[in-house]
Order: structure tokens, then C-alpha cells, then sequence
């Protein structure tokens, strides 16, 4: 625990760690709930407009700006102008596994949570079977290919590092030979464990789970659904699937 020390005759407190303010700014621009909504929001992958996250917010499009201002001025998004409209976008991969992860650690209200219309419970269905989690495959579908790449020996267990994966020389030769580039640049991990919200297990992510997810869109093993973040497996993607890990097509359902 953080111990504070005040500065004589100031009163005020000053901090022990040095990085104490700055966490405490961090966490200040996390907690208001309607920042927090366009956080998750943006775990989509995409840059909205400023008006579509007021909308999907249910805020003033003048309230939505002043929190997106904050957002972008602490470091959490990324912003780009095109004519007269504004879009954001989650900063980097840093940001979004941060969101994750948090919101990972949730439990859901679930009066709040149940759905209260047919839509919104096909809606809700549509997402546990199959999302995208950022840039990478969620729900049932990104647990069922991870267990797969476990299975062939293709990655390791997430007990083996602390990034939670790793792949295995199999692994590698297996993403080459399927066609799947990795793109290793920055800091981002090859492979990182990344704790389903829905299933409650760890999926892919990383460099890894981006390039897989990106290849399965290309490649129509997977398309979206709706206007959320929800995909299914074509047909297409469940025979790649099956030849290529044996994952069962009841698996992807």
C-alpha cells in the first residue's frame, strides 16, 4: 500500500511513489460511466465519430465532447478530423488491453444486464458466440481456437509466462505455413492471455490473435454481424478451421 507523506506547512499530501499522481489521473479519467461506455465502446477496433458515441452513450453531443477531450489529453485516445467530423479511436494496443482487463474484472449488475427486448437478447447471443475483443477473436469462437492451438502444441499454456502465452516453435512454423503474417513491432507480446468477459477463460491476443483475427476477415472465415462488435464463422471458416486446428463446427455455435 501506498504510504503519503505531507509536505511541511503546505498541507497537502504529497506522495511516497512518484507515479502515484499520475495513477490517480488515470483512474480519475476511467471513472464516470459514460467515459467508461466509450472506452468499451471503442474495444471495437474502429474510430467513431464523436455524434455516434453521444448517441450510443446517451449524452448530450456537448458532454460527450468535453469527455472526449479529456480522453484524448490523457493519452487513453487517439484523435483524427476528416471535414467536420471528429473521430476517436482507442490510443494503441497498450490502451485497449488495459480496458479489457479491467472491465474483465467486472461482475455484471445482472438486472442492468438483462436484456429487455428480443433484439437486445440476439444481440447479447450473437456476442457471446463470437466479437472481436479490440483486434482480436472473442467469446466462444476465440476460446475454442485457443484451445485448439493448446491442443497441437501450437501454444503454450498460460501458466508458462507472464504475458499468459507463448508460442511454440510449432506455432510459428503453423502461422507461417497457414499464411497468417505476424507483424512483431513495438512491445507488444507475440502472444498474451486476455480473460474473456463472457467465458471467463483466457483467449488469444497479442500480435498473434490480431494477425489470426485479421486473416480470418480477410479471408471470410469470419464476418461481422449487426452493428456491434459480433462475428460468425462462414462456412468457409469452418472447413479452414476444421483442417487447420480440428476444431468441430458445434465449437463455433
Amino acid at each position: 500500500m501506498l504510504e503519503c507523506m505531507t509536505t511541511k506547512g503546505s498541507g497537502r499530501a504529497r506522495a511516497a511513489d512518484g507515479r502515484a499522481p499520475g495513477l490517480a489521473a488515470l483512474a480519475g479519467l476511467i471513472a464516470d460511466v459514460s467515459r467508461a461506455d466509450c472506452l468499451l465502446a471503442l474495444l471495437d477496433g474502429r474510430a467513431w465519430t464523436a455524434g455516434e458515441l453521444a448517441r450510443h452513450a446517451g449524452v448530450a453531443a456537448s458532454t460527450l465532447s468535453e469527455h472526449l477531450g479529456k480522453l484524448v489529453a490523457g493519452g487513453l485516445l487517439a484523435e483524427e478530423r476528416q471535414g467536420r467530423h471528429r473521430y476517436v479511436r482507442l490510443a494503441d494496443a497498450r490502451v485497449a488491453q488495459l480496458i479489457e482487463d479491467l472491465a474483465a474484472q467486472v461482475g455484471s449488475d445482472a438486472a442492468a444486464e438483462r436484456p429487455r427486448t428480443l433484439r437486445e437478447a440476439s444481440a447479447g447471443s450473437a456476442m457471446a458466440r463470437g466479437r472481436t475483443c479490440y483486434d482480436h477473436l472473442a467469446g466462444r469462437i476465440g476460446i475454442a481456437v485457443t484451445d485448439a492451438l493448446t491442443a497441437h502444441g501450437l501454444l503454450g499454456t498460460y501458466k508458462e509466462t507472464d504475458t499468459g502465452f507463448v508460442l511454440t516453435d510449432a506455432g510459428l512454423r503453423w502461422f507461417d505455413a497457414a499464411g497468417i503474417v505476424l507483424e512483431h513491432r513495438g512491445r507488444r507480446p507475440l502472444a498474451r492471455a486476455c480473460l474473456d468477459w463472457t467465458e471467463r477463460r483466457p483467449h488469444l491476443a497479442g500480435v498473434a490473435g490480431a494477425a489470426l483475427c485479421r486473416h480470418a476477415l480477410d479471408e471470410g472465415w469470419c464476418v461481422r454481424i449487426g452493428s456491434e462488435r459480433a462475428v460468425k464463422v462462414t462456412a468457409s471458416g469452418e472447413r479452414a478451421l476444421f483442417e487447420l486446428l480440428g476444431i468441430e463446427a458445434a465449437a463455433l455455435c
